[in-house]
């Protein structure tokens, strides 16, 4: 189980806002046989222990036009690899970053609103990375499979 310290009613309210993050707390509450107020109070302890770190709106860059979808295999010496994730954190087209097991140390997702402006992207910022030993990068055609959250 990946939400072990979890008890059965925390799970089932994890699980219901990872299908819908805007379900109300009365809807929380009759789906899992609470009531409303005790439905939020479980949410704002899973919220402020750091179970649920928050709440978004998944954009699909496929379905803008011109948007390029890329992920980066970055491979840095051991000691420039804290700048180059500072650097990387910092600018806006990078929506990603992981750090990895194996040769490369870096995976990194972006999303680019152009050709013109991944181009730039490479130019200015991941060519300009410190103690870069070697790079490459892959475009997302399509998104195959996508899991939102944490499989229960």
């Amino acid at each position: 189980m990946f939400l072990d310290g979890l008890d059965k009613l925390d799970r089932a309210i994890v699980q219901l806002l990872i299908g819908n993050a805007r379900m109300s707390y009365s809807e929380l509450g009759e789906r899992t046989g609470i009531s409303r107020v005790a439905a939020k109070m479980r949410v704002r302890s899973l919220e402020q222990r750091g179970v649920i770190e928050g709440y978004t709106t998944i954009v699909n860059p496929q379905r803008i036009g011109g948007a390029l979808s890329c992920y980066f295999e970055i491979e840095t010496r051991p000691e420039t690899l804290e700048e180059a994730i500072r650097q990387l954190k910092e600018n806006e087209t990078v929506t990603q970053i992981y750090r990895v097991t194996g040769r490369d140390r870096l995976h990194v997702h972006a999303v680019a609103s152009s050709q013109e402006e991944l181009e730039s992207f490479l130019a200015n910022v991941i060519d300009r990375l410190p103690g870069v030993v070697e790079c490459s990068c892959g475009l997302i055609l399509s998104r195959v499979k996508d899991v939102k959250g944490l499989r229960l």
